[in-house]
């Protein structure tokens, strides 16, 4: 928002009641619009079409997972060039990403829709478990949940009921996770970056310390990572943005698979690393992007190749010190309330992951809470 304020737009934030008073860039914003949380997709469209009898608007950014709908359903009512609702589908539909990557010969876990009961029968005798649970158009690691057998996953269907199509079921692949940042301007990634998480994003979310860190640069799993995210967002059909693209690669194999890709800025001050590796806000970048449309003005600015990392705790304390924590690599303490964090940042490849090593085992004992894992995401 302070990016196209820069450049000269008019900025109107559309949002929910409740976050009335967050930390909004207000003098960024021209004009607030706020809306009940409950209110049915079918009024906002209203809503915003009344809107735009005396606002002109010519682009709508989802600034949320959960809002791409809502923003590909204005655009298309609308007629707002953007990401439709088909484009819209394959990346915030866990199920359709899976198929459009299988069929552009792109590895992913065996996965079986939560449909046809013979289907999921017969998967179940032939793909060894343990196996995930995962609703379609959740977040990160909401509401997956880990199923050990066959009689362990039935009852849990039962109890969605009409809802159980909303689910695909997953072979559970030990491994490590990766991610790949990128900027994509007309079906070109013009940037990306290769980072990967210390403990899978399950395994946190259940209770850990967060950490993910740039992985060295011109090795084989960053040049592997980085043609592969290249592949997967050509397939996916993504012709301008940011996205945020998730790979494991397998202990039992040594394969790279796909997880899944969100068009939108990676969560947990993901953003926050890579500029700190490489100079690249990728919020700036999307701005500049969308702003620029499909003109080609877009220029990537010249980046760094530098290494960074992130550590991130729900912290007992309400405003946690990290004082204690001052070797020279530490390059921003995250301020945010019952939480725990820095950005570290190095010339070095191999020192940002040996620090964060040392600070999650700290962070654990001096920090770290516990809070149970949601089915349904929180504002």
């Amino acid at each position: 928002m302070r990016e196209c304020k820069r450049r000269g737009c008019r900025v109107l934030l559309l949002t929910a009641e409740k976050l009335r008073d967050a930390d909004w860039p207000r003098e960024s914003i021209a004009e607030t619009y706020y809306l009940p949380e409950e209110i049915p997709l079918a009024d906002i469209v209203k809503a915003v079409t009344h809107l735009a009898r005396n606002e002109k608007l010519d682009r709508i950014v989802a600034l949320d997972e959960f809002d791409m709908e809502t923003a590909a359903t204005l655009r298309e009512h609308l007629r707002i060039p953007g990401m439709g609702l088909t484009t819209m589908r394959y990346f915030r539909d866990k199920l359709a990403m899976r198929m459009r990557a299988l069929d552009r010969d792109i590895r992913v876990p065996d996965f079986v829709p939560v449909v046809n009961h013979g289907d999921i029968r017969y998967y179940l005798d032939h793909v060894p478990g343990p196996w995930v649970l995962k609703p379609r158009q959740e977040a990160s690691a909401i509401g997956i949940k880990k199923i050990g057998s066959a009689d362990e996953l039935w009852p849990l269907l039962e109890q969605l009921g009409d809802k159980q199509s909303n689910f695909l079921v997953e072979k559970f692949v030990p491994g490590d996770v990766y991610h790949v940042d990128s900027v994509v301007s007309e079906n070109e990634v013009v940037f990306s970056n290769v980072s990967r998480y210390g403990k899978p994003p399950m395994n946190v979310a259940h209770g850990g310390v967060f950490t993910s860190f740039t992985v060295p640069r011109g090795s084989a799993d960053d040049a592997e990572l980085r043609a592969l995210n290249v592949d997967l967002i050509g397939s996916l059909g993504l012709l301008r943005g940011v996205s945020h693209a998730e790979f494991i690669r397998a202990h039992a194999d040594g394969q790279l698979y796909f997880l899944e890709c969100a068009a939108r800025v990676g969560g947990a001050y993901i953003n926050e690393m890579v500029e700190a590796a490489t100079g690249i806000n990728l919020w700036r970048e999307w701005a500049r992007i969308e702003i620029a449309g499909g003109d080609g003005s877009y220029k990537l600015p010249l980046a760094r190749e530098e290494y960074a990392g992130v550590i991130l705790s729900l912290a007992r304390q309400e405003n946690p010190d990290t004082s204690g924590y001052n070797d020279p690599e530490v390059h921003l303490r995250i301020k945010r309330h019952h939480h725990a964090g820095l950005i570290l940042k190095s010339a070095s490849a191999d020192r940002i992951p040996a620090l964060l090593e040392d600070y999650a085992r700290r962070f654990a004992e001096e920090f770290m809470a516990v809070q149970p894992m949601k089915d349904k995401p929180t504002a």
